[in-house]
């Protein structure tokens, strides 16, 4: 691809805005459409931001030199141009959706308003207007209640309990954060919310909100149990925005589905991040995202440093934080330690793999590394994070670990591995 091919990006997210950039620094600039007010920022930190403990500018990410605010309605494949709410067009040689996800907003009897708009006092937590509504509703005493106890979920009800909130977490699994986590990694997350004030009921179900003169009073559980509530936030996952490559007829399962080069069905439309669904995955994860747009730019820049030719699929670590040392002065008195979470690879064990777990109880740490023919295959940490780093080596070079078992050992115990 020459420099001066029109690459147009929709989505202004942490997929668009990192190929955006990446494409500059190779020589092939490329026009960023986003659609938010704000400048482009790190979403994964917005329950820092709720928090108190950062302030919006702190998250905003390096915006690339070609950025367009503005809403995409709709792609011209034939014309090869991008239709905005504002009548103009922009036309594209090569076009890359990175739309992102929406909030998956439950079917609760009551949630929305006639004009369809959901009820004061209840937040989705997306973006940044999302969390500066929330941010603004919130007060210490305030009685919150969460709906969704996975990554979303537990971070925004720290940030709430962190504000001086009186939150209950209403998980409809049987534990939190599934997906990310085991059973005992899950238990230490428990933990720790519970030392915050957070009130937690797993394999429990809302069905329905009350409201009265439009604004929400309580919420009420599947065995009839209410909870009262000045504030409801909606953390029940997200979905890949897919409308715009629909209308287009591209090829959308669950995701915009795309190949090992990340392309559409149409070969001059991409798809990264969150919306993209790769060989049956949709990652919906920070790491994924960036390793896609990484190397993506490679591929369309024609760079032949990049790492990746193809993409294969996902090897990044996801590491996640809740809480952390605090930027701004701090809003409300809580815990300052950092409480951090990292998980990598496969960490549910297959039959036959071997698991070597060690835990804590009172350092409130736990690791435990899943071993499958004599390789690293994954692993899940909580608390201290002194030995991720080498953990990560380990299983991305993907070496035989010898069979005594002792540098898999020294991995597991060096703190000084990072």
């Amino acid at each position: 691809m020459t420099s001066n091919t029109r690459v147009v990006v929709i989505g202004a997210g942490l997929a668009g805005v990192t190929l955006a950039r990446r494409l500059g620094e190779l020589g092939t600039p490329a026009l960023l459409v986003g659609e938010e007010e704000h400048p482009p920022y790190n979403r994964v930190l917005l329950a820092e931001v709720l928090a108190g403990r950062y302030a919006p500018e702190v998250i905003a990410l390096p915006a690339p030199a070609g950025l367009l605010r503005g809403r995409v309605t709709g792609i011209d494949r034939a014309a090869r141009e991008v239709r905005c709410a504002d009548g103009s067009a922009i036309a594209y040689d090569t076009l890359v959706l990175a739309t992102g996800s929406n909030p998956v907003l439950p079917p609760l009897r009551g949630l929305f308003t006639p004009g369809h708009e959901l009820p004061r006092g209840v937040h989705a937590f997306r973006t940044m207007d999302d969390c500066l509504g929330l941010s603004a509703a919130v007060r210490p005493g305030a009685r919150a209640v969460v709906v969704g106890g996975g990554l979303l979920g537990v971070s925004a009800a720290r940030a709430l309990a962190v504000r001086g909130a009186q939150v209950v977490l209403a998980q409809q699994a049987e534990r939190l954060m599934e997906r990310q986590l085991d059973p005992g990694a899950s238990a230490l997350v428990l933990r720790h919310l519970r030392g915050l004030g957070v009130e937690v009921h797993t394999e429990c179900r809302v069905r329905d909100v009350r409201c009265v003169g439009g604004a929400v009073r309580s919420v009420e559980l599947a065995d009839g149990y209410a909870l009262d509530a000045d504030l409801v936030v909606l953390a029940c996952g997200v979905h890949p925005r897919t409308g715009l490559a629909e209308d287009a007829g591209l090829a959308v399962r669950k995701g915009v589905l795309v190949d090992d080069e990340l392309r559409t069905s149409d070969p001059r439309i991409h798809a990264i991040g969150d919306c993209a669904q790769h060989a049956g995955t949709v990652y919906g994860l920070a790491a994924p995202a960036l390793e896609q747009a990484t190397a993506l730019a490679g591929l369309l820049a024609g760079d032949p440093t990049t790492p990746a030719a193809r993409y294969t699929g996902t090897r990044a670590l996801t590491r996640l934080t809740l809480g952390g040392p605090a930027l701004t002065a701090p809003a409300a008195p809580g815990p300052r330690a950092p409480f951090d979470l990292a998980a990598f690879g496969e960490t549910e064990p297959r039959p036959g793999d071997d698991v070597v777990q060690l835990a804590d109880a009172t350092r409130g740490t736990y690791r435990k590394v899943v071993v499958r023919d004599d390789r690293l295959v994954g692993g899940v940490l909580v608390g201290e994070l002194g030995t991720v780093g080498a953990l990560a080596r380990a299983w991305e070079g993907a070496e035989s670990l010898p069979a005594d078992g002792g540098p898999l050992l020294h991995l597991l115990t060096n703190d000084g591995g990072s």
